[in-house]
């Protein structure tokens, strides 16, 4: 095929003074104007606005262009906005070619040093423009369905959503209840609405709704395909109860030969239940379920004459012939709300974890709730703390080994919450808070942290870097003392009940969950967003978005816009029926291709498969990542728009 001779259009961003503080963009302009196939190069202050674009469009129907360079910002921000105003103006939207000049030239260099690095910079994309060859994308159908994995909060309100549309939706829950974190709290900031109150009415309606298949103790084991066409494998385990007969009547926990001697993860070993359960009262589905490594029959394969449970049920419902299931679905869309996990203080020994007075965020709200193991009653060794001291950034905001360095968002709130309900059932109480700063960033949040204050909570600042140790003078002693270093000097407090913030954290089957699914997460480990700003809710993997605490830190009404947010990016594609695929994929040359297979053991999306003898690339999988191509021993893999002569070409201009 004939190449038509290049017509380059360049255009040179101000970006405001991200780069013209920098970089001479005049000069830049006039350097353009003389490369090789450059028609016309220009310059304007934002080159991504209406006018800024509109001024592209104009030059490729009066000056003839079939290529297009825009020097700015990251492809990462504005590659699509560009492209798309090419296609719009009848250029192939990949004869584009965008040379960053902020991040990698403005913001990192000074003088003259960044003007000719933005030369070289648009002398390369000259050079790589010119190569370039018209694609076309592809379109794939979509199977009408969706997975929503985790049923915490986000999951619950991403499965409505979806299902709300009329689209069939698998929700997967880990845990015999949905419900997650939300459930076991007391009351939420800042309007002390009851937390059960609020989600309970949800979870029962993703019960009822025609739409939602709730699939709750189960996993997620194997993902393959791609957008719009996702084969996923779940393992249901076995409750050893039939779903169907089980009326949630209690009368097995209750026979249960364990009752009351195995610890209650609902209430975090706060209290105590049977080997056969419901994690709590309002559990969605209500249906009780055997913890297999605990029950005395399926562990020691007997339970006196006959299982109690069973002996006891009038349905009829308890089965220990039940065995693990596997069940396959295909959907086109995935929602990713696996939540989080806390920061464990137990290596942290100068919090005094180990004391009985000294007790996590979570532990609190147990002890605070209604339906926790005292009935709503603050009580510590059987009374009620009449001095007690909140110990704010337990695990966030330190350097330390084991600590995380980001903020965890929501403690500075929730121990204001704890702060007031102490204050509440324990009017005569003495509250302190040792806070390092006070982070009351969303709505009614500043309102709520003075009426606090107002309530006599008294709020003792320290720097990060200032250690806290909680001890105990004698072992006898049913007190501990605090002590940290506030306004440069040294303080002791002495307390009945310490309450630690501890860190919000990514669970610990983040990253086996993350190789399943094929996303990435970031260097806190949570999951990585595709941009923290355009592209919030998407993960690098078509198809799969990504909602809640599993993505980073948030309070609950974050956690609901962006479970709705990720469940309409979902839908999308649904509605639609069909999507289109990016064609930068790899390339195979049959000819060069020695069938070793390499390619196909590095890829990491499981784009390659060897047949008749010759590798084959699954257009719609691959992303172009350029792993393969790296790796491929005898050269037989390119990468379309990156092909060797068009990185030749880029380093030619520049050398």
């Amino acid at each position: 095929m004939k190449r038509i001779a290049p017509r380059i259009g360049v255009y040179i961003c101000h970006c405001g003074v991200n780069i013209a503080a920098t970089v001479k963009v005049k000069e830049v302009v006039e350097f353009a104007k003389e490369l090789h196939c450059v028609v016309i190069a220009r310059d304007y202050q934002y080159m991504c606005s209406d006018p800024g674009q509109e001024l592209i469009k104009t030059d490729i129907r009066e000056q003839g262009l079939n290529r297009v360079i825009v020097a700015s910002c990251s492809p990462r921000m504005h590659e699509p906005t560009f492209r798309n105003t090419c296609e719009d103006a009848g250029v192939n939207p990949y004869c584009f070619e965008m040379a960053n000049i902020r991040e990698q030239c403005a913001w990192v260099h000074s003088g003259e040093e960044a003007t000719g690095k933005a030369k070289d910079l648009v002398a390369s994309a000259v050079s790589k423009v010119a190569l370039l060859e018209p694609l076309e994308r592809k379109k794939v159908g979509v199977i009408p369905r969706a997975l929503v994995i985790g049923g915490g909060v986000s999951g619950i309100y991403a499965a409505l959503e979806i299902a709300d549309k009329g689209f069939e939706t698998y929700l997967v829950e880990k845990e015999p209840s949905i419900g997650g974190h939300m459930a076991q709290l007391d009351k939420t900031f800042p309007t002390l609405d009851c937390s059960a109150c609020i989600l309970t009415p949800k979870m029962v309606e993703v019960e009822r709704h025609k739409n939602i298949q709730l699939l709750a103790y189960s996993e997620v084991k194997e993902v393959n395909g791609y957008i719009g066409n996702y084969k996923v494998k779940i393992r249901k385990r076995p409750r050893y109860v039939d779903e169907d007969k089980c009326t949630g009547c209690g009368e097995c926990a209750n026979a249960c030969l364990l009752r009351g001697k195995v610890a209650n993860e609902f209430d975090v070993g706060l209290a105590s239940r049977s080997a056969i359960y419901v994690p709590f009262p309002q559990a969605v589905p209500l249906i009780y379920t055997v913890d297999a490594d605990r029950c005395i029959y399926t562990t020691k394969g007997k339970c006196g004459k006959y299982p109690a449970c069973a002996e006891a049920c009038l349905a009829d419902a308890i089965d220990f012939e039940q065995k693990e299931e596997e069940i396959e679905v295909e959907v086109g869309t995935i929602v990713v709300a696996t939540g989080y996990g806390l920061f464990d203080p137990v290596e942290k020994r100068e919090y005094g974890y180990k004391y009985d007075e000294v007790l996590t965020g979570l532990e609190f709200e147990r002890f605070s709730v209604a339906s926790g193991p005292t009935g709503g009653k603050i009580l510590i060794n059987g009374k009620e703390p009449k001095e007690v001291v909140f110990i704010s950034c337990v695990g966030s905001r330190s350097h330390e080994k084991g600590e995380h360095e980001y903020c965890s968002r929501v403690c500075c709130m929730y121990i204001a919450k704890q702060a007031h309900l102490v204050r509440e059932k324990i009017p005569d109480a003495r509250v302190k808070i040792i806070y390092n700063d006070v982070r009351a960033y969303g709505k009614g949040f500043e309102e709520f942290y003075d009426r606090v204050k107002e309530e006599g909570v008294e709020y003792i600042r320290k720097e990060l870097e200032d250690v806290v140790e909680v001890i105990k003078r004698s072992d006898e002693d049913e007190k501990v003392v605090v002590r940290t270093i506030s306004e440069g000097e040294e303080i002791e407090i002495e307390a009945d009940l310490v309450v630690m913030a501890n860190a919000i954290v990514p669970r610990k089957d983040a990253d086996e969950l993350a190789k399943i699914l094929k996303i990435t997460r970031s260097a806190d480990g949570f999951f990585l967003e595709a941009h923290p700003k355009l592209r919030p809710l998407d993960t690098f993997t078509d198809g799969i978005f990504i909602a809640g605490c599993c993505q980073s830190p948030k309070d609950i009404p974050d956690s609901v816009a962006q479970a709705v947010g990720a469940a309409i990016k979902a839908s999308i594609p649904l509605i639609m029926g069909e999507v289109e695929i990016e064609p930068l994929v790899a390339s195979i040359n049959e000819g060069v291709c020695v069938s070793c297979r390499t390619c196909e053991e590095i890829c990491p999306f499981d784009a390659l498969s060897l047949e008749e003898g010759v590798m084959n690339v699954n257009e719609v999988i691959c992303k172009g990542c350029g792993a393969c191509g790296s790796a491929c021993p005898s050269g037989a893999i390119s990468m379309v728009h990156f092909k060797d002569e068009q990185i030749f070409a880029q380093i030619e201009a520049m050398v």
